[in-house]
């Protein structure tokens, strides 16, 4: 990944507990391809780790958004809205 690069990212506003463990599902249907990232389909359910839950500050596009590293595979955060 070259420097300044921003990480892939997902709408991901429902977010939910299973088990005590936190998920969000994925509510992004914009189009990917602009926003050079991989295809995840709505509905897809990820679980979020509990060290990369951010909850000292929400995101105030009204969006919680998950952010991955490249590959898709490893959670980097996860940001909540903050209702605005």
């Amino acid at each position: 990944m070259s420097a300044g690069r921003i990480l892939p990212r997902q709408w991901c506003d429902e977010i939910h507990v299973k088990h005590g463990n936190t998920y969000c599902t994925i509510t992004d249907d914009r189009d990917d391809e602009p926003l050079e990232r991989r295809h995840i389909p709505v509905g897809t359910e990820i679980y979020i780790p509990p060290n990369k839950l951010k909850w000292d500050a929400g995101n105030p596009t009204g969006h919680s958004i998950i952010f991955f590293a490249a590959t898709f595979s490893v959670v980097v955060c996860f940001v909540q809205n903050s209702g605005i």
